[in-house]
C-alpha cells in the first residue's frame, strides 16, 4: 500500500466528491483539489502538484477524456470511477482501472493500489 498520496478528485456530484473526499482521508490521503466541470478539471490536471487523480467518467454531460490525456501526458496516474463502471470507457483508456459507483471504501483502497504507485 502507497503511503500518503496527494489525490485530485474530479467529480461533478458535490455529496459523492464529500464522500469520496471522507474515504480518502480515512485511508490517509490528501485531497489537494476537487474539480466539478470539466475546463476546472483540465486546467488543474495540468497545472497542480498532485501523486494520483480520480476521474468520473461523465461530468455534467461531457467525458473527461480530456483530463485523462492532460494526466497521460504528465505522467500522473489515475483511474475512473463511474456509474457505468468500464462500460463508459473509450479508447485509449479501455484498460484504464476503473472502480464503479456506488463503491466502498475497499473498492476505492484496491483501485489506488493498483494504480501503479
Amino acid at each position: 500500500m502507497p503511503g500518503r498520496l496527494r489525490i485530485l478528485v474530479v467529480e461533478d456530484e458535490a455529496t459523492i466528491a464529500m464522500l469520496v473526499e471522507d474515504m480518502l482521508l480515512d485511508l490517509g490521503h490528501e485531497v489537494v483539489g476537487l474539480a466539478m466541470r470539466l475546463p476546472q478539471a483540465v486546467q488543474m490536471a495540468g497545472s497542480m502538484d498532485f501523486d494520483l487523480a480520480i476521474l468520473d467518467i461523465n461530468l455534467d454531460g461531457r467525458r473527461s477524456f480530456p483530463v485523462a490525456d492532460v494526466l497521460a501526458t504528465r505522467g500522473i496516474p489515475f483511474f475512473f470511477a463511474s456509474g457505468y463502471g468500464s462500460a463508459g470507457l473509450e479508447p485509449p483508456y479501455n484498460d484504464q482501472v476503473t472502480i464503479r459507483k456506488p463503491f466502498e471504501q475497499r473498492d476505492l483502497q484496491r483501485a489506488i493500489a493498483h494504480s501503479g504507485l
